[in-house]
């Protein structure tokens, strides 16, 4: 997705809100959107999860599966192409939308590892996911040099990851996964400070959607770094 490449350059005089408030007013909004749609996704999961029945029609049916998949990346790309042509609104109800759809395809997952497990590694990921969003905030360091590495860091992993739905071989898979960690653990952080000089860049007013799309590419990272930090620390049901 557009990792905020289009978004405006930084707009001289815009109001008169100190740069702090208006990072602290922009950061709130990304990441209030971010924890509800992460709510969204985990209820919608565990509703489905409980009933196993429901489960089972996901899995198997493999046209309901993949279409529910092409579903979640359209509206990645159309939310991330047309930001700065979305009202907030509607912005807000395509992002919940995408939080729904995650929650279908995640209930499979719910439902094929123990639930002590899937707790833990949220747990684990969301410490991990807040203090790499710190760091990213906080430094004063640059990070907009790991911005190309991880770029190529993620193309490979998507390869990879389509590779795996064929190959499944142990080895790889594992490879796979702890490359998955180091290219979201540096995401969270990258995107974090993106998002800060990003409520710089645009004027007063006009940040709702940019917010939303703010939230949605951390929600990508926190979700990415949990499924793969799954693999390390789940627990399979007998």
């Amino acid at each position: 997705m557009d990792r905020f490449n289009s978004a405006p350059l930084p707009y001289p005089g815009a109001g008169t809100a100190s740069a702090a408030e208006r990072i602290t007013a922009f950061l709130r909004a990304a990441y209030g959107w971010m924890a509800a749609g992460l709510a969204v996704t985990a209820v919608v999961a565990l509703f489905i999860a409980s009933s196993e029945e429901l489960v089972f029609t996901i899995a198997r049916n493999r046209i309901l599966f993949w279409g529910l998949a092409i579903a979640q990346l359209g509206v990645v790309f159309y939310l991330s192409a047309r930001v700065n042509r979305l009202a907030p609104s509607t912005a807000a109800a395509l992002f919940l939308g995408y939080s729904a759809l995650t929650g279908v395809t995640f209930s499979i997952i719910l439902y094929a590892y123990t639930r002590e497990s899937v707790a833990t590694t949220f747990f684990v990921t969301a410490g991990m996911f807040g203090a790499l969003a710190m760091y990213g905030t906080v430094t004063s360091r640059s990070l907009a040099g790991w911005g190309q590495f991880l770029f190529m860091g993620l193309i490979g992993v998507v390869i990879a990851s389509v590779v795996g739905i064929f190959w499944h071989n142990d080895a790889f898979q594992f490879v796979l996964s702890f490359i998955g960690v180091i290219v979201f653990t540096g995401l969270t952080a990258y995107d974090a400070q993106r998002l800060k000089g990003m409520a710089l860049a645009l004027p007063e007013g006009q940040t709702g959607s940019y917010a939303i799309v703010g939230a949605l590419t951390l929600y990508l990272d926190f979700i990415n770094l949990f499924l793969f930090l799954l693999r390390f620390l789940g627990n399979r049901r007998d």
